[in-house]
């Protein structure tokens, strides 16, 4: 049993992490205040084909695997860039998977380059206000038109929207039934036109710097051949990108917690209270410790459901506790180190608080805590469903 990273996955976590230490943790910081979005980071990463990462190479991209992808998101997060750097690529990255494995050679041979160039910015619209966690009660409708379709509804939680020139749009082409409730939704790689589409920015806790939004959508006209995969089949595509997407979050949330525990470490080595180094106590130094072991195991659960993931196999019952693992470790390893730094960990320029404040994301989405639990008891333990 091999639990190292390849050859080719270390050269990449030093490249990645060495381009990431060019942004400091204070232009983070300004970008989280300005809500800027961080152009220059992703442009860097496009510079270096790493948003390409697993884009097929016949389309422009290195043909990697989500093993890769999840130690340069790691990375990311461990280089104190937070959710605001690895979001920022994650979602160049993964709302196009469903398009890798189910849009036709037209539309891969369209978009795939210009994505893995960074040319590309896709919006992710899912989600809904009325329908929540059940994906099957969206209320956004696709009606045929000759050519094409019309799609009226409203998306929340949209990434992406404010500069995006596409969105990955689920919507319903059929009603829904109660013996097929995740069929008859479509999935469309449609123009995110401005006429037809009114995209209000979310002011929220944290990530200012890679937006988040409500879009209403009017009368959106969608051709035959922006269908990704068949119709009435959308919810099932999806689902084929979304273990590697816990994977990654996992590892992305886990990268978060090491960049806080490096903060907090260095400060507990160098902040001298009642003539000694804090670190020395151990109510300062175990949750520390603590917060490390976790993950550590998160981190190993994590890379063998990518290696499942990568082989073919089965991986849902491992990406899912990967996800629900390294979410609360990554936040509990935030909270400990802003303990740590006490009145000062409240304050933005030690940086701490930022990181704090993103990593909390990773317990609620992209799936919750409370839903992935419920699949881990069903699946993993028989239990009966209990939603």
């Amino acid at each position: 049993m091999d639990f190292s990273l390849t050859d080719l996955q270390r050269s990449l976590r030093t490249e990645v992490l060495a381009l990431c230490n060019r942004f400091s943790l204070d232009w983070w910081l300004e970008h989280d205040g300005s809500g800027d979005y961080p152009w220059d980071f992703v442009r860097a990463f496009a510079e270096r084909g790493w948003l390409g990462l697993i884009v097929p190479e016949q389309y422009g991209g290195a043909g990697l695997g989500i093993g890769e992808a999840a130690v340069m998101l790691h990375a990311v997060g461990e280089s104190g860039a937070g959710l605001s750097g690895a979001s920022a690529v994650h979602f160049y990255v993964f709302p196009l998977s469903p398009v890798i494995r189910h849009g036709s050679e037209a539309m891969k041979a369209d978009v795939l380059p210009r994505a893995a160039r960074g040319e590309l910015l896709v919006a992710f619209g899912v989600t809904e206000p009325n329908s929540g966690s059940d994906t099957s009660r969206i209320e956004t409708r696709a009606d045929r038109r000759e050519g094409g379709w019309v799609v009226n509804g409203q998306k929340v939680w949209t990434t992406n929207a404010q500069n995006a020139e596409k969105i990955l749009l689920l919507a319903r082409t059929s009603p829904r039934s109660e013996a097929a409730p995740l069929d008859g939704m479509t999935l469309f790689l449609a123009d995110l036109d401005r006429r037809a589409c009114e995209v209000r920015r979310i002011e929220k806790l944290g990530r200012a710097a890679v937006d988040s939004n409500e879009v209403f959508i009017r009368d959106l006209e969608v051709r035959d051949d922006q269908v990704v995969g068949e119709v009435g089949r959308g919810f099932r595509h999806l689902l084929d990108g979304l273990n590697a997407e816990r994977v990654v979050i996992a590892m992305e949330a886990a990268g978060i917690g090491r960049a806080a525990l490096r903060l907090a470490s260095d400060y507990a080595r160098e902040r001298v209270v009642f003539g000694r180094a804090i670190g020395q106590n151990q109510a300062v130094a175990h949750p520390l410790a603590r917060a490390w072991a976790d993950l550590e195991a998160a981190e190993l659960l994590a890379l063998k459901a990518a290696w499942l993931y990568d082989t073919g196999q089965p991986c849902g019952l491992e990406a899912n506790a990967a996800k629900v693992l390294a979410a609360d470790a990554g936040f509990a390893a935030c909270d400990a180190a802003l303990q740590v730094h006490g009145g000062f960990g409240y304050a933005r320029e030690y940086h701490v608080e930022r990181l704090w404040r993103e990593v909390r994301l990773c317990r609620i989405a992209p799936i919750s805590q409370e839903m992935a639990l419920n699949f881990l008891a069903q699946r993993a333990l028989g239990l009966p469903r209990s939603y």
